[in-house]
């Protein structure tokens, strides 16, 4: 949360006019020919990052000011801070075709890395691969006394993952080489102090003495990002940044990559058999580049995972060695600068865990080592509230790696939950309500989702892979209530901790200062039961009992928190229905298709949040009733009920249209012999009477603007069943006709546009025409099996045969096919 003085600062710096813009950019190219470039130079560049950043739209500079920056940069005498703010201010500009940097005869490495990141922010392929191509050649550099290397190894990870296919395979090998020197075999000494050339400078004052443990033992083993000392040497600063891109360079350059080695393909048999041989590293120097590489970050993980279970003497060590709440800086950059006590390595325990995982996936034979290494930790992990971020990332090996090791999928889901049940008893989020009794699974679900709502940014990759496996038909409907629920259960947490902190502890803009009623509502005994039933570990009931709460909530659905878990809820979702459609059966299937109807009007009211989650719903219903095509049929009575409220048309009437196409795709004989053609006449009133309704020309409070999307729907829904009860088509004639005229009238266009008017008289004039021959129109709507796969005549937009123009051609007067 930013402190209201950053918000002015963030707020002045979006709002900027152009002119304004201009104006300040003739002051930054004034004090950037200066010779001498003092403060104000750097709190001009300071302020225009802010300003071209503050921003998802580009902010158009003068190209004097592009110019000035460019040259800026490029000076080899110009101050580090300005060096830094002019990369910074020309990447936010990228692409740009207005850059002319040149970086042949640069020799500086630290200028060479903010040069390259500028010219990799272009996303130009070519460009990508002459980069990588140049610092390539610097990294292969051996000269002990030559130029700083730290500076280049973020850029080429960067370059591996940008353009896979930059390096060949002899490049590829002699990086692995140096990535084990530097992982493996760092200096144990700590580095030499700068001597300020002082008259009490003396040779004993700057002998360096050994790196010592977080505990200050002596380290007796090699160097990591958790040694500690006061000074350190380049090639411990080389450690840092190697472990820092070993993950995604693994993941680059090992078997699956675009650089895969035929030396790399073993079967699981095989690597089961070697795990017993393998232990002994004193042979790994004989193993090719890549897999001595493999062998020399396992070793590097293991030994992070015993620095972090040493007693650290003092604060600063403990945080160092659970680092693992700092954000980690993608695409390969360093974990951090030194501190006077350590190198700083946020998340070095979750990164390692990580790690173990890639190196388990390319190698089997890392898997019987890792695993009683990783049940240590968690052993470990589930007594330590600092170490609770980490559990995630084991609890995701286990489901990984469980079938390997003969897991049953109820022993994976059992050892994930046991890993993520901790999760919400330790962290740091507010706790509302107590864990229920449940199975592992369910109970240790509900706790995670509980911890997702408070953590929802970092923990959504990892919950999408836990998801599947902690899933069955007995906890699928209960799941999908928890996340539909979740931004409401973030600010109910919310509200929870902000109701143990006093008035005067809490900021000005807090906005239960301003709405004191939901602080209030917590303690009233009326709505304290609903809260209870958002807080427990499992979910239960029918949604319609939390709407109090999203009323009495909705102040604090414009938190940041809340936003951040609202936009997750829709990844979350596609994972979900991804794994119930693997188990679902018909029951199951049209439980979830009902609970989705229900739903959709009974969303907490973020902004935003209803139109992205409707997206996926109305997806979800679609792919339910492909799966179980009969449920149409089974569920006919809710179905009526729900095409007869106008709530279906909330947002853009996404969820309707997909029930409307549904009715009119699954209702039908050849899909369940039960569909009876009184079902398909109750469905054909009920759907003509909505038509009628949604197209009157004045729309209302209750009955808002209807899309167009939806009368074209219905319209061809209502075609589709009068196919298939051919005394309906009298009537759906006439209300074609009239539909066709009204979309013509001048009236229609102070509700519709002129282009979504055209639509509508088009599809109507469609659908007019196929009727004029029954047999057609019921081959064209309803095929049969033999040709309804594949559907080259299904319109993915509305639901209409493609086909249904070509008869349209056919039958219209101009093609001279018809009389009259």
């Amino acid at each position: 949360m930013f402190t209201a003085a950053a918000e002015s600062l963030l707020r002045q710096a979006r709002e900027i006019q152009a002119e304004e813009l201009k104006k300040f950019c003739s002051r930054v190219c004034q004090l950037l020919q200066k010779e001498d470039l003092g403060p104000d130079a750097l709190d001009a560049l300071r302020r225009l990052f802010l300003i071209v950043s503050a921003t998802k739209y580009n902010r158009r500079l003068e190209k004097t000011c592009v110019d000035l920056l460019q040259t800026t940069l490029c000076s080899p005498s110009c101050p580090e801070p300005l060096q830094l703010l002019c990369a910074a201010v020309l990447r936010e500009m990228s692409p740009s075709d207005s850059l002319s940097l040149s970086w042949e005869h640069v020799q500086n490495t630290r200028q060479l890395g903010l040069l390259a990141s500028v010219l990799l922010a272009q996303g130009d392929q070519k460009l990508v691969r002459s980069v990588g191509q140049r610092v390539l050649k610097v990294l292969e550099s051996r000269q002990p006394e030559g130029p700083s290397l730290r500076h280049l190894l973020p850029v080429m990870s960067k370059v591996a993952s940008l353009a896979p296919d930059t390096l060949h395979e002899d490049q590829t090998s002699a990086l692995n080489k140096r990535l084990v020197d530097w992982l493996r075999y760092a200096s144990v000494q700590q580095g030499v102090a700068h001597s300020s050339g002082g008259f009490f400078s003396t040779p004993r004052a700057r002998q360096p003495g050994p790196v010592t443990e977080v505990d200050g033992a002596v380290a007796t083993d090699f160097f990591t990002v958790l040694s500690t000392g006061q000074h350190f040497t380049e090639d411990q600063w080389l450690n840092v940044q190697a472990f820092s891109m070993l993950r995604a360079w693994l993941l680059h350059s090992g078997p699956g990559g675009p650089r895969t080695p035929a030396a790399d393909d073993r079967s699981e048999l095989e690597g089961s058999t070697l795990s017993v041989l393998s232990a002994a590293s004193t042979a790994s120097h004989l193993l090719p580049p890549q897999e001595r590489l493999r062998e020399k970050a396992f070793e590097y993980c293991q030994r992070l995972i015993e620095q972090s279970n040493r007693r650290a003497l003092r604060k600063a060590d403990s945080d160092l060695q659970k680092a693992v709440s700092a954000p980690w800086q993608a695409g390969g950059q360093a974990l951090a600068a030194p501190s006077e006590c350590g190198m700083v390595s946020p998340q070095c325990l979750v990164e390692a865990v990580l790690v173990l995982d890639v190196l388990c996936r390319q190698d089997p034979s890392f898997l019987y080592r890792t695993l009683s290494c990783l049940r240590a930790l968690h052993t470990r992990l589930c007594g330590d509230p600092a170490c609770v971020r980490a559990l995630l990332p084991i609890a995701r090996f286990f489901l990984t790696h469980g079938a390997q090791w003969g897991a049953s999928r109820q022993g994976q889901g059992r050892a994930a939950s046991l890993c993520c049940f901790p999760l919400f008893e330790l962290s740091a989020a507010p706790r509302g309500g107590g864990a229920s009794g449940d199975s592992a699974v369910t109970g240790g679900l509900g706790s995670s989702l509980q911890f997702l709502a408070w953590n929802s940014p970092p923990l959504t990759s990892e919950f999408v892979v836990l998801l599947p496996v902690l899933l069955d038909a007995g906890t699928a409907v209960e799941t999908l209530h928890l996340l539909l629920d979740l931004p409401c259960l973030t600010a109910a947490l919310d509200l929870h901790l902000r109701s143990s902190q006093a008035a005067s502890e809490r900021p000005l803009w807090d906005v239960s200062l301003r709405t004191p009623g939901c602080l209030e509502a917590l303690r009233d005994p009326q709505f304290q039961g609903l809260f209870q039933h958002l807080l427990r570990a499992k979910a239960s009931g029918t949604p319609e009992r939390l709407a109090p709460l999203h009323q009495l909530l909705q102040p604090l659905a414009s938190c940041a928190r809340v936003a951040q878990c609202a936009e997750a809820v829709p990844t979350l979702l596609q994972a979900f229905f991804s794994a119930v459609t693997q188990f679902a059966d018909g029951a199951l299937a049209s439980q979830l298709a009902l609970l989705l109807l229900e739903r959709s009007d009974s969303l907490y009211q973020v902004p935003g949040y209803e139109a992205r989650v409707h997206r996926v719903l109305s997806a979800q219903f679609l792919a339910l009733c492909k799966l179980h095509p009969s449920l149409v049929v089974e569920q006919a009575k809710e179905l009526l009920e729900f095409v007869g409220s106008a709530g279906g048309l909330r947002g853009s009437g996404r969820v309707l249209t997909s029930v409307v196409w549904a009715i009119g795709e699954y209702l039908s004989v050849s899909w369940d012999r039960r569909c009876t053609v009184e079902q398909i006449n109750k469905f054909f009133e009920a759907l003509e009477a909505l038509l009628f309704e949604v197209t009157q020309l004045r729309p209302s409070v209750t009955l808002p603007k209807c899309p167009p999307q939806v009368i074209t729907a219905l319209m061809t829904t209502l075609t589709k069943l009068a196919s298939r009860s051919q005394d309906l088509i009298p009537r759906v004639s006439l209300f074609l006709s009239k539909m066709r005229t009204l979309a013509q009238s001048t009236a229609a266009s102070s509700v519709h546009s002129e282009e979504d008017a055209g639509a509508i008289c088009t599809r109507a004039t469609e659908l007019l025409n196929l009727l004029k021959m029954p047999s057609v129109a019921q081959f064209v709507l309803t095929p049969s099996g033999e040709v309804s796969e594949p559907r080259y005549h299904r319109d993915t937009n509305t639901a209409l045969p493609l086909a249904l123009r070509t008869v349209s051609r056919l039958v219209e007067r101009e093609a001279g096919l018809l009389p009259g």
